[in-house]
């Protein structure tokens, strides 16, 4: 029997315990631009998506995990990170074609890579990236693979062909189950990552890291990044905030008549 092989899918953020200020908004340009050097990380939900494949590969020790990002060549970082908790192998989708790309054209690079590497048992993404927090490039991917989807993990589990998933809801909690391969994004609830100790850390700098273009991928020219955009963004902006605070005089009778004449006049009662 060969040995199950897990893909997960990681991103590289701007550190998303920045404070606002650290960042601006290009209106003409539709675009977050954040300050220089600030600290770029891979995004804490696909971290937990690496420490599921970590947990699976603990109780079935011959499985092989490979994380492939997409973005610019400092999203190799994100990588190493990945190879550091314990990967063992990375592939790097780097390539002017990819930039600006949506949530379609980034599922679609991704699934095209997964494809290349020869496919896989599982592909596990987190709930949504920290940036953005759209939430549908591992759906996207899943879509574009055929693979049953499986969202929101808590706990991923995986025996005998079948994908055993504990599932995060607004009030609770469920157990959904898939036969392999299938795809699943893993939510914050599964609990801390691990952090990588300085032997791993050591190990991955020989770990390898494969690097595609578009061309490797057999991507068209409308394929990938903005060409290959299925989202179109009208406006990005700041909202500006306009509040107005008045207080009502008088006495405690008074008050309250005087805020039910204004709810009326707002039209909220």
């Amino acid at each position: 029997m060969s040995a199950m092989r897990i893909v997960v899918c990681v991103k590289q953020v701007p550190d998303p315990e920045a404070a606002f200020s650290m960042f601006r908004i290009d209106e003409q340009a539709k675009k977050v631009i954040p300050a220089p050097g600030l600290q770029l990380v891979m995004s804490p939900f696909d971290e937990q998506a690496v420490e599921a494949a970590l947990r699976i590969r603990e109780r079935h020790p011959e499985a092989k995990i490979a994380v492939i990002s997409m973005g610019p060549e400092t999203s190799r970082n994100a990588i190493k990170h990945g190879l550091a908790m314990g990967a063992d192998e990375g592939v790097l989708l780097s390539d002017a074609a990819f930039e600006d790309a949506d949530s379609y054209s980034t599922a679609c690079t991704l699934a095209r890579a997964i494809v290349k590497l020869g496919g896989c048992d599982l592909v596990l993404t987190g709930r949504q990236a920290a940036d953005w927090d759209a939430g549908v490039v591992g759906a996207g991917v899943g879509e574009l693979l055929g693979l049953p989807v499986i969202t929101f993990a808590k706990d991923v589990q995986v025996e005998n062909g079948i994908v055993r998933v504990e599932r995060v809801l607004d009030d609770g909690a469920e157990i959904v189950e898939a036969s392999l391969p299938a795809l699943v994004t893993v939510s914050n609830e599964l609990g801390a990552a691990r952090t990588p100790n300085l032997r791993e850390t050591m190990r991955a700098a020989r770990k390898p890291i494969t690097v595609w273009k578009a061309a490797d991928l057999g991507l068209g020219a409308n394929e990938a990044g903005a060409a290959g955009a299925r989202c179109v963004i009208e406006r990005l902006f700041a909202p500006v905030k306009n509040n107005r605070c008045e207080f009502v005089a008088g006495s405690v009778r008074e008050q309250a008549a005087g805020l039910v004449e204004r709810l009326r006049e707002a039209k909220l009662i």
